[in-house]
C-alpha cells in the first residue's frame, strides 16, 4: 500500500500489544485529515503516518512530532480530536 509505514523503531507487534489492538494497522497516507475540536477550529494535517485501529487512527503529520487521535471516515479521511506527544501514551489512549 503506498505512504504505509511505520515508525522509526516501532514493530506493528509492538503497537498491537501496547494498543490492545491485534487488528492494528499501517495505512496510506494519501487521505484527508484535520484536526477537528471544534466547529471553529479545524486546520489541515498533511498526514506522514496513518496507524488504524478499526474506527480509530493515529496520525503524525509530517514537520510534528504530535500524535493526533481521531476518527476513520467512511470515505477514507480522518477526524483528529485529541493529540498527544508521544506515541506510547497515544496508544495506551485508544
Amino acid at each position: 500500500m503506498r505512504g504505509a509505514r511505520l515508525p522509526a523503531g516501532w514493530t506493528l507487534e509492538a503497537i498491537r500489544s501496547i494498543s490492545g489492538d491485534q487488528e492494528a494497522i499501517a495505512l496510506d497516507t494519501e487521505r484527508s485529515v484535520e484536526w477537528a475540536a471544534g466547529p471553529e477550529c479545524r486546520a489541515r494535517l498533511q498526514p506522514e503516518i496513518v496507524l488504524g485501529f478499526h474506527g480509530l487512527c493515529l496520525v503524525k503529520p509530517v514537520h510534528e512530532e504530535d500524535w493526533y487521535m481521531g476518527s476513520l471516515n467512511g470515505d477514507g479521511s480522518v477526524d483528529c480530536w485529541s493529540a498527544y506527544s508521544d506515541l506510547y501514551e497515544a496508544l495506551r489512549g485508544l
